[in-house]
Order: C-alpha cells, then structure tokens, then sequence
C-alpha cells in the first residue's frame, strides 16, 4: 500500500477535528465497502487505505506520532500490526446495515485481525480458493461443452461436472463458488478457479471471435474467379471469389466465427486465399502456360 498522507486519504486537511475525521471516514467507508463493490480491486485498495488511514488518525497517541514525524517517517517506526492494534469498527458498519463476518480478516490479513481485536477470539473467515488448469478443444470453446474435472478437497478427491460456454478463450477463468478449502469458525468455503487453455485446430486459425482459414486455389480460379468449396466448423461451404483475387486476400463468411461471451452476436470466418504454383508441369500444360506468358501473362 502506498504511504500516502493519511489527512489526504481521509480528503481533510491536518489539524481536522476528531468529529471531522470520523464523519469523513463514515462516508468513504460505506461508499468503498466490499460489501457494495463486490469483486472491485480498486474499491478493495481504497478501503484499505481509507481504514489503515482511520486507524491513526482516529487513535490521538498514533495521530500525534504521525502529525510530528510525518507520512514516512511514521511507517520506519510503525509497522500495520502496530497501526490496527485495538482499532475495532465493527459496531459502525453494523449500524450500516453491513455484516459482521470481520471484512478484515478477509482482506488485510489473520495478522491484522488478531491486533485489531484485542482479544484474540476466533473470527468466522472465508476458506482459501483453490486453482486448476483445464485444456478444452477449439471444438468446445466453439460450441460449448460439459467437462468433467477431479481435484482434491480437504483430503478427498471430488469431481464435477463444469459449463464451458460457448466462445471461451485461453486465459479465461471459470469461478464455481463454494469448492475451495472449508472456511474457518463457520466462515463461507473458498471458492474453485478454472484457468482454460483452447487447444489449437490443424485448419482454422482463432483471432478473437474470428475463425481464418488458409485455402489454396489454380490460378485459373484466381483468374476466372467462381464458386470454390471450403470446410467451416458447421461443414462444407460453397463460397465466390472474384476473378483476379490475389495472394493473401480474404474472404469473409458472415455470422461463421465464435460466439461472443455476453452478446447472442458471433465472429466472422475468413478464408485467406493462397494461389497454388504447381511445383511440376506436364507438356501439355508447360505449353499452355508459355502461350499464356506470350499473350503477357
């Protein structure tokens, strides 16, 4: 945590009264709590800030300190066990309407919790998440599947079953709550996180929700132009190409890529057109290609 001015935290100038901190701590507390943000990082890190802030400034020996020495100074002499140690809010997010299962203990630590209760008393905490790799194939990221995954909790093997959605791709994380380490004095269990890998496809190429493929035709199809026939993930296609097309041009089939999570859109398939030079040639057609390049071909 950054050692901020803890008077700047708090949006207070020094010298503010014990009432003015407290009401300004109130008001960033309640809007910051995880409670009303949950999952948020950024609202995470300003409550803490917001409480270790509160917690010096609220207690008039360490607001002394920290008024003489000043923001560094005070944190070469106070570590954040000795800055929590007997600072207990509990009773204003209660009147809050928040829970009581001591959000700090979830987010600063057991070490800042045992200083902050004074008492040691056991506290109800979240149980630790669990993480795991699962592989799927570019055919299930494309369609969605069931997946069968085994893992060991608390001693025991345990499987599930688990909803790959449809348009996953790798780096994504599936959340299935409730599967991690039991939670402590009655706490909620932790939670079990997938990291997904997509395997690779020997035709199509993923970009994105876009599927490319890359397809050789003649050059008298590149020439001509005309209907050529080209594999999809929902079967064979019939798709034009004009006449004249070049190397490296592609081809779009509309509505033919991955779905897009969250959306009922999909990606697009290309079809990156390559054009074929045979390595060898017959007579015959060595004769035609020289009239060709006598007609400047």
């Amino acid at each position: 945590m950054a050692q901020r001015d803890y008077y700047e935290v708090l949006g207070l100038k020094k010298g503010a009264s014990a009432d003015e901190i407290k009401r300004a701590y109130r008001k960033l507390a309640v809007k910051y709590h995880p409670d009303k943000n949950p999952g948020n990082k950024e609202a995470e890190e300003r409550f803490k800030e917001i409480n270790e802030a509160y917690a010096v400034l609220s207690d008039p020996k360490k607001k002394e300190q920290f008024d003489q020495f000043g923001s560094t100074n005070f944190h070469q002499r106070f570590s954040q066990e000795d800055i929590f140690r007997g600072f207990n809010v509990d009773d204003l997010f209660r009147d809050q309407g928040f829970g009581t299962d001591d959000i700090f203990s979830r987010i600063f630590g057991d070490a800042v919790r045992r200083q902050r209760g004074g008492r040691g008393r056991p506290m109800a905490a979240k149980g630790e998440d669990f993480s795991m790799e699962i592989q799927v194939t570019f055919r299930d990221a494309y369609d969605g599947a069931e997946k069968r995954v085994a893992f060991m909790r608390d001693g025991a093997r345990e499987e599930l079953s688990v909803k790959i959605p449809a348009g996953i791709e790798s780096g994504a994380r599936l959340r299935v709550a409730g599967r991690g380490a039991p939670g402590h004095m009655g706490g909620p269990a932790g939670d079990l996180y997938l990291s997904v890998t997509v395997g690779t496809d020997p035709l199509f190429q993923r970009e994105g929700a876009d599927i490319v493929l890359n397809h050789e035709v003649r050059f008298s199809q590149a020439a001509l132009g005309g209907q050529i026939e080209v594999p999809t993930m929902e079967g064979a296609k019939r798709l034009k190409i004009p006449a004249g097309i070049q190397s490296g041009t592609k081809v779009r089939l509309k509505g033919l890529g991955f779905p897009v999570l969250g959306s009922q859109t999909r990606g697009d398939m290309y079809v990156r057109i390559a054009v074929h030079v045979p390595e060898k040639l017959t007579t015959r057609q060595r004769e035609l290609v020289e009239q060709l390049a006598a007609e400047g071909l």
